[in-house]
């Protein structure tokens, strides 16, 4: 049976106030966790994709601290201890002290992830 934990994760990216480690399983799906250590606002780098919103569903829970989920018409906010669905078309925002653990559909997700490393490596140092 596939699994993983942070320490496990195949993948891994470590960012200005954002960890992440990651594990693509058979079947089409990533897990994810995440740990935010400043405020993240996924606005700006969700830029150039379809609608500027994250094309990808995620499945998840809040460990700890609150993410903010923005969708056209309003705001959903989601805390510690708290599960959740998100659908595509949304941006989001991760506070300072925030882990989550998410699954999303690894095609869509990978798309989104792809958009954003472009921009990060296309940004001046």
């Amino acid at each position: 049976m596939p699994r993983a934990s942070r320490e496990t994760a195949s993948e891994s990216v470590d960012g200005a106030g954002f960890e992440g480690h990651y594990e693509h399983f058979e079947g089409g799906y990533t897990v994810g966790f995440e740990t935010f250590t400043e405020t993240v606002d996924m606005t700006p780098r969700l830029k150039g994709l379809p609608d500027d919103l994250c094309q990808s569903p995620h499945w998840g829970y809040v460990v700890s601290g609150k993410l903010s989920y923005r969708f056209g018409d309003r705001d959903e906010v989601i805390g510690e201890g708290e599960a959740f669905y998100v659908p595509p078309g949304h941006s989001v925002m991760s506070e300072a002290g925030t882990e989550i653990v998410f699954f999303s559909p690894t095609v869509e997700w990978k798309q989104t992830v792809a958009k954003i490393g472009r921009d990060r490596e296309a940004a001046p140092a």
